[in-house]
């Protein structure tokens, strides 16, 4: 099976962006009040930053992710900041090479950009398996609690994130 993937670039495929992630909101189980997580989901739309989705050979959706550039904390001045704000596989794809893959495209993507980015950052529930998983490309910087669940955030350099798949490639 092959996969494509989309950068969001008009109203339609930006549609298909949210109305994924909403109607998979469940298995996205995000430690945050609904209306917390939908910013999360919609912030690089309405940011005018960067959403993706990832078809299948049958045309349907089958993933999404999205980022934005900079952090509240500098008033998202600082855009050599890329904050991963969702990545969702449908189930019957996440135990293949597909994450990998979009991985890459992402990798490829920011290297392309007109701008330096230093560093990608993103928060995930604080699990061991997560913990495991994400340890093999990025640095745990913090652990913050929510009414929700509580949650990791992980630190790397976009270089580190494309030798890890590079690594998983071979």
């Amino acid at each position: 099976m092959s996969y494509y993937f989309s950068i969001c670039a008009s109203e339609f495929y930006q549609q298909k962006y949210v109305e994924f992630l909403l109607e998979n909101y469940e298995q996205l189980q995000l430690p945050y009040a609904f209306p917390v997580a939908l910013s999360y989901i919609v912030s690089p739309i309405l940011m005018t930053h960067e959403s993706f989705l990832c078809f299948n050979d049958d045309d349907e959706v089958i993933g999404a992710f999205g980022c934005i550039y900079g952090t509240g904390e500098k008033g998202y001045e600082d855009t050599d900041i890329v904050q991963i704000q969702v990545i969702f596989l449908a189930d019957q794809y996440r135990r293949t090479l597909l994450f990998t893959r979009a991985l890459h495209f992402f990798t490829e993507y920011l290297e392309q950009l007109d701008r330096e980015v230093k560093e990608l950052r993103f928060w995930a529930p604080a699990e061991p398996s997560l913990q495991k998983l994400f340890a093999k490309v990025a640095a745990r910087t913090a652990t913050a609690h929510t009414e929700h669940g509580m949650l990791d955030e992980y630190r790397c350099s976009p270089s580190d994130l494309l030798t890890y798949v590079q690594r998983i490639r071979q």
